[in-house]
């Protein structure tokens, strides 16, 4: 069965793997030290530090390949791809103005692996992230969020 594609930025994918060489290189290794001094305190059936680091390193290996199968899965996405600033695309940032409001807000459109609504970054499959993909500068969207039907106006694309 296929994976679904991970869609990221190139700062996206390149922490992925930043985080996957720590993992492997450096908790694997804390772990491992944890579990022998563990089993050095003798009787495994009652030791309670045992089973902790077991878990732990269960959890660790299951974590190691979750990022491999995303990092293999992964589909960069390069500034040339993002439509040079004509249309919204991921990797695009976009200046847009909520209409009722007349506030601006700036967001980068991402996959949905690197979304960070506090950093101003957006997934492609979020509601206004949708609403903007393939849209020109001056067009109008219409994004349904809990409050209502809330229409913002495409002020400026950055690629």
């Amino acid at each position: 069965m296929s994976e679904k594609k991970v869609m990221l930025t190139q700062d996206g994918y390149n922490k992925l793997v930043e985080k996957l060489d720590y993992l492997k290189s450096v908790r694997r290794l804390e772990v491992a030290d944890r579990l022998k001094a563990a089993i050095a305190l003798g009787d495994l059936s009652e030791n309670s530090e045992y089973d902790d680091a077991k878990n732990e390193q269960a959890f660790l290996e299951g974590e190691i390949q979750d990022l491999e199968e995303k990092i293999n899965n992964s589909d960069i996405i390069h500034e040339v791809d993002s439509g040079n600033g004509e249309v919204v695309t991921i990797g695009s940032t976009v200046v847009i103005r909520d209409l009722e409001y007349q506030e601006d807000e700036t967001y980068r459109i991402v996959g949905s692996m690197e979304a960070d609504p506090d950093n101003a970054k957006i997934s492609n499959e979020s509601p206004v992230g949708a609403a903007l993909i393939g849209k020109k500068v001056g067009s109008v969207v219409e994004v349904h969020a809990p409050v209502g039907v809330v229409k913002y106006e495409i002020i400026e694309i950055k690629s």
